[in-house]
């Protein structure tokens, strides 16, 4: 399996960046094909030392490595990422991680 991981720092306005997303963004991502199991973070996101910046992580799941770039060069996966910068438009709010994992 390989997943995304989509860290969204704590936008100014959380209310409208939490509509749009759950709204809008997750509903277009769902259509991406390939996605095997969406997750996103519920309440706060804390660190061993205390609260942190951030305000959402999302983990996508995929077959591979392969399969995440085939879905985001979809018409759906295009759509999701135009629609990414519209509710977090400034690309240093965002990170993104792409991974093979396995277990140990």
């Amino acid at each position: 399996m390989a997943r995304m991981v989509v860290i969204y720092r704590t936008p100014k306005n959380v209310w409208a960046f939490d509509k749009h997303y759950f709204e809008i963004h997750v509903p277009l991502a769902k259509k991406i094909p390939g996605l095997r199991k969406y997750e996103v973070s519920a309440g706060v996101i804390a660190t061993p030392v205390g609260t942190s910046d951030v305000h959402l992580i999302a983990i996508l799941h995929f077959d591979d490595l392969a399969a995440i770039e085939k879905a985001f060069a979809s018409p759906e996966g295009q759509v999701a990422g135009v629609d990414r910068r519209l509710f977090a438009p400034d690309d240093s709010g965002v990170q993104m991680f792409l991974f093979d994992n396995r277990e140990v």
